[in-house]
């Protein structure tokens, strides 16, 4: 067990070096922060923005219930914030494997002792936690808003508003670390990624238009359901299920990916 930790341990932060010796990942990173921050100010202060729109309900002199602006920004810049996350997201995993295929390094893991499993769980919390260090500059934003609102914003709010956004990119970052693992042009695998993601936003809009019991079917699996629940602050056991589920999926189908290239080679 200690061997398979330590194994897992050594590919995570291999990846996690690899990211940030990137020049990619660094224009990745560019333009993550550039866009994320225009959404924020845009939100805020823009004449459209959220505080805007209630000075000008204010000043209507039209009776209207309060306001929780931290709680309607919350959820609209993270929601955009998800888009802006599917978006990047085969950008990040187009390397997983189609780097090491394209390199021939891919063969050497794929006969190594190390077990497949250990090499994709260890890529994707590598990739994961460069992810996460992109929401850093987010967060310490989002603190100086929240700082400001009255009433304070309760942490449990953002902090499962966040979780969610972790574990949507975790889910993404996984099956596109399979479609990584199908080729070595890290273009293609971008290309696969990028549809994926499409696919799954379009069997939620089409979900929502056919109506119940469809809806209600197609919700029950899709990401950008779930995700927004979690972004509402409604913790729920089963978005978590879903989300660890397409996290399995995705690790599963790599690493029986990976065990057929053994097989070739053997």
């Amino acid at each position: 067990m200690m061997t398979l930790l330590a194994n897992i341990l050594a590919i995570f932060r291999k990846e996690l070096q690899s990211y940030f010796l990137s020049p990619l990942a660094y224009v990745v990173a560019g333009l993550f922060w550039l866009l994320s921050g225009i959404v924020f100010v845009y939100l805020l202060l823009s004449p459209n923005g959220i505080i805007q729109e209630v000075a000008i309900g204010e000043q209507s002199g039209i009776p209207m219930p309060p306001v929780d602006v931290a709680y309607i920004f919350l959820l609209r810049y993270l929601g955009i914030i998800g888009s802006l996350t599917s978006f990047i997201v085969p950008l990040l995993s187009m390397g997983l494997y189609a780097e090491e295929r394209k390199n021939g390094t891919l063969e050497l893991l794929a006969t190594s002792p190390l077990t497949n499993w250990a090499v994709a769980l260890g890529k994707l919390l590598g990739v994961l936690m460069f992810y996460i260090t992109l929401l850093m500059p987010m967060l310490v934003l989002e603190l100086v808003a929240f700082a400001a609102a009255d009433p304070p914003v309760p942490p449990a709010v953002p902090l499962v508003a966040h979780v969610g956004l972790i574990l949507l990119a975790a889910a993404l970052l996984s099956l596109g670390m399979f479609l990584s693992s199908l080729t070595q042009s890290n273009i293609i695998a971008a290309i696969l990624t990028f549809a994926l993601v499409l696919l799954l936003a379009i069997m939620d809009l089409v979900g929502r238009q056919l109506g119940q019991p469809y809806e209600g079917a197609i919700a029950h699996i899709s990401l950008i359901k779930h995700y927004e629940n979690l972004v509402q602050g409604v913790f729920d056991s089963s978005s978590l299920f879903v989300f660890a589920s397409y996290i399995f999926l995705g690790i599963f189908l790599t690493a029986q990916s990976i065990e057929i290239l053994r097989f070739q080679r053997s």
